[in-house]
């Protein structure tokens, strides 16, 4: 596997984790997980909103 994919794949992690470690309503949650993918430029902005939509509800399934 590549480096990058690891570091992706560790990010989304990390990501996951700290949002199910933090008590947030989904809106809050949302808006994190959006400023935490284009602060370090993960995904370019035209489908950010679409990506978020998707990890906030997967996340907010398995609380």
């Amino acid at each position: 596997m590549s480096k990058f994919a690891v570091f992706l794949g560790g990010a989304i992690v990390g990501a996951a984790a700290a949002a199910l470690l933090t008590p947030v309503r989904g809106e809050e949650l949302r808006y994190r997980i959006k400023a935490n993918l284009q602060k370090r430029g993960l995904l370019p902005s035209d489908n950010v909103d679409e990506f978020v939509e998707m990890l906030a509800s997967e996340i907010e399934e398995k609380k």
